[in-house]
């Protein structure tokens, strides 16, 4: 039996792999979600979810202890290196997870790549569902803006579908194949 061997090795020295989750973690702290290969993905996720669960918490003792807060945040500057995600990961994120005990973060599988096959995935913040509250403010604007925007819209839309005409022209066998599975 194998003692002691938790994580993934990724192929690549410690080092490396501390360097490549340090970046993968400052990347989804400000841009909450990242596409990447699945193994990244898993991996990541028992990178950051701890971090996530100490700003939590320096969030929640904000009132009686704030050295303690101070300390939970030199913690996770150590593992970030970062001064602009952990100020997000602490004034940001952490109010809005303050009520989940966990699971911060979920990882969605996107098929395989089309150069080497590899698994893609994509791991997100769970609270930060951006495609859904883009919808929202734009159905907002809308009513809230009468004609004007409802025309820049229009314009908008009829833009995008040539542009996507022009790049249906240039691809290739792989992209078409892609594309007909979809």
């Amino acid at each position: 039996m194998i003692h002691r061997r938790k994580g993934r090795k990724l192929k690549r020295t410690a080092s490396h792999k501390k360097a490549l989750l340090a970046n993968l973690s400052v990347a989804l702290i400000k841009n909450k979600k990242i596409r990447t290969t699945l193994a990244k993905a898993k991996e990541l996720r028992t990178y950051i979810e701890p971090m996530i669960t100490k700003s939590r918490k320096a969030h929640l003792s904000k009132d009686g202890k704030p050295e303690f807060g101070v300390h939970l945040r030199r913690e996770v500057n150590k593992y970030l290196q970062d001064r602009g995600a952990v100020k997000m990961l602490f004034e940001e994120i952490a109010p809005k997870v303050i009520d989940r005990n966990g699971g911060y973060t979920r990882v969605l599988k996107m098929g395989r790549r089309l150069g080497d096959g590899a698994e893609l995935a994509l791991i997100e913040l769970v609270d930060y569902n951006l495609e859904q509250t883009k919808t929202d403010t734009a159905a907002d604007t809308e009513t809230t803006a009468g004609k004007t925007k409802s025309k820049s819209k229009i314009t908008k839309t009829k833009k995008s579908p040539a542009k996507t005409g022009t790049e249906t022209k240039k691809s290739t066998k792989g992209r078409k194949k892609k594309e007909a599975a979809e």
